[in-house]
């Protein structure tokens, strides 16, 4: 199975430590929560140019959301958001580019619909 292209561009800061963040590298493939408006969504990062990140680093990513249908209309270039473990705020982060959102969406969408028996070009 060919691997989904990314729905979003953006930019994280990892916290550190002392900032109440991650003691250890996060690496490309990372899947924490995505939080903004109140939810967490699954995301996972891919990182540009690099393998890892340390805490305190700032790195552009990649994200490819596990339910990209639930994110379309709601992201934007600057939408500020929090990357998270469980409760804990390990990071914070900006968009920085909508990607491939909207066909995520909507092959996610006709997915759906699919699994549950409807035919997704009747109107």
């Amino acid at each position: 199975m060919r691997p989904k292209p990314p729905d979003i561009e953006a930019e994280i800061t990892f916290l550190t430590p002392e900032e109440g963040g991650r003691k250890v590298p996060a690496f490309s493939g990372y899947r924490p929560q995505f939080y903004y408006d109140g939810h967490h969504w699954d995301a996972r990062q891919d990182y540009v140019g690099v393998s890892e990140v340390y805490p305190g680093q700032t790195v552009t990513t990649e994200l490819t959301f596990a339910n990209p249908q639930y994110q379309l209309g709601k992201l934007y270039p600057g939408k500020e958001f929090l990357i998270r473990e469980g409760h804990i705020v390990v990071g914070r982060g900006k968009v920085t580019k909508i990607l491939n959102l909207e066909n995520s969406s909507k092959a996610e969408e006709a997915r759906e619909a699919k699994r549950r028996g409807e035919n997704s070009d009747a109107t």
